[in-house]
This record gives structure tokens, C-alpha cells and sequence, in this order.
């Protein structure tokens, strides 16, 4: 590891749950926002760092194109998704150009990116946060060599904290891949019964909460609380009213390198694209 992505890591261990905007991660003050975003690039490539990106430009893509001569009515895609699909057919545009309302634009392109139907052409890393595997990383693999002092008080102080933190409680950092807290595993046993639509979303909310994943809780999580005592069919039957009533958008998977072959099947199996993945709550 070179001494700027060491900075960056240790800059990023010093915010609350080791979770910052990218803006306040240079490694240094002269750093350009072009080279700082290739470090978090290269941390992401090693599974020490995940982010998420806001969508600035996007364009159709082929398999977008084709289904727009498709009969919509028939496939498994809302109005405003065909809406948006529409919007950009000729030419690259950007969210606010969707004619979407604000609350809905990332949900939509987002479940449109995931499954293939448009491209994105200029993106932009907004919220970074450190996994699993870069925690351990610093915990108990980084060996620092050299004579020349490289790192200010300040970062060493990071890192102190962190390994304090790190020893008195193993396991503090909740990131979007990680198995449910205890905490959420230690409610009473339900019945299928007890399981309304309205519980669904009360347990949907709760998981997202606890386990920090930013309205974008993946099913599987969900799934092994609820099922059993709900069956697999009952289970996605109950996902799927939910989002008939605009209560919750269903998204596609698009980095499956960040979760295991069990967790993606976790998701919902879909006729065209990839399985819907992650619930967003709506309002």
C-alpha cells in the first residue's frame, strides 16, 4: 500500500463508523479530486473501501432499445421506468432531465442501471465507508516500513482510536454485505399471521436502520428473518404488493463481486436482467 491510499484510509477511521463524503478524504491539500478518486477506486478493487455513486449522465443501452419496441404493458416494467427509458432514447441526459419527481429519479435509474438498460456516462463518488476486509486489513495486516515519518499526529491518532475500538469491541462497523446484527435476530418468534404488509415494512425499516445500509436493504437480509415463517413465495408475494402500492422500489443487483452466490439468490430471479436485490422504502 502506498502512503497516499494509507492516508486516505486512516482520514476515512476518523469519522463516525469509519463513513465520510468523499470531499473530506484527500489524502493531502494539494490532492486533486481526479487522483483522489482513483485511490478510492483502487481501495474499492481490493475490497478495503465501498462507496456509492450518483448517476450525473446516463444513456439508453441496447437492450434498453429493444425493449422499448417490446409492448411494455406486458413486461416487468413500471410507467416510470419507461418514462425514463423514453427520455434518454436519442441522446445521453442527466437525472433532472428524467421529467421524474426528485423522490423517485434515483430509485428509477438505478433499477434501470442494475438490469442493463442504460449506461451510465459520467458518475460521481459521493459517500465512502470502510468494508469488513479493510477493517481487518488495518487491524492485522498492515506492516508500516521505512525511516521517514510520512503521517501527521492526527492520523496516528485515527489509528490509535481505531484499534482501541477495534479490541474492546470486535465487529463495530456495519457495512452493506454483512450478516444481521443480533440485536435484530433476538426478536420473539413470529407467525406467518403476524407478518401484515405493514409488519413487513416495520422490519424493512428496522434492519435498515441497524444494519446502516442507506435505504438500500438487500432482500436476503430481510429474507432470513422472515422466512420461514413466510415461505418463499408468500415472502416475495409480500415485496411485491408492497411495491404495487408505491410503499417500496425493488432494485437490481450491479456489483455482485461484493456479495456471495447465496446472498444474490437471496434476491428475487427476474425474466430479463439480473435478480432484484435491494428494497428502497418510499416516503
Amino acid at each position: 500500500m502506498d502512503v497516499q491510499e494509507l492516508k486516505f484510509l486512516l482520514k476515512l477511521i476518523g469519522f463516525t463508523d469509519a463513513r465520510a463524503p468523499i470531499a473530506k478524504l484527500k489524502p493531502n491539500p494539494e490532492t486533486k479530486a481526479p487522483q483522489r478518486d482513483r485511490i478510492a477506486r483502487q481501495l474499492r478493487d481490493r475490497d478495503l473501501i465501498d462507496y456509492h455513486e450518483e448517476i450525473l449522465k446516463f444513456a439508453i443501452a441496447p437492450p434498453g432499445k429493444s425493449l422499448l419496441q417490446l409492448d411494455t404493458q406486458i413486461l416487468p416494467i413500471s410507467e416510470a421506468e419507461v418514462q425514463l427509458l423514453q427520455a434518454c432514447a436519442e441522446h445521453g441526459i442527466t437525472p433532472a432531465q428524467t421529467g421524474l419527481a426528485l423522490d423517485r429519479r434515483e430509485s428509477v435509474i438505478q433499477s434501470l442501471l442494475d438490469r442493463g438498460l442504460i449506461q451510465a456516462e459520467k458518475t460521481q463518488i459521493k459517500q465512502v465507508w470502510l468494508t469488513r476486509r479493510g477493517e481487518e486489513y488495518l487491524r492485522e495486516e498492515y506492516t508500516p516500513s521505512g525511516n521517514t515519518p510520512v503521517l501527521s499526529l492526527d492520523l496516528l491518532a485515527n489509528y490509535l482510536r481505531f484499534m482501541r475500538k477495534s479490541l474492546g469491541a470486535s465487529g463495530a462497523i456495519a457495512t452493506p454485505g454483512d450478516l444481521p446484527l443480533a440485536t435484530a435476530s433476538a426478536s420473539p418468534p413470529l407467525s406467518a399471521e403476524a407478518l401484515t404488509d405493514d409488519e413487513i415494512l416495520r422490519w424493512i425499516r428496522t434492519l435498515d436502520r441497524e444494519l446502516g445500509t442507506e435505504n438500500y436493504l438487500p432482500i436476503f437480509q430481510l429474507r432470513q428473518h422472515l422466512q420461514p415463517p413466510l415461505s418463499r413465495e408468500a415472502f416475495d408475494g409480500a415485496l411485491y404488493r408492497l411495491q404495487r402500492s408505491d410503499r417500496i422500489e425493488l432494485s437490481s443487483l450491479q456489483e455482485a463481486s461484493s456479495y456471495t452466490p447465496e446472498q444474490i439468490e437471496g434476491g428475487i430471479a427476474q425474466d430479463i436482467g439480473g435478480p432484484l436485490f435491494f428494497i428502497i422504502v418510499n416516503g
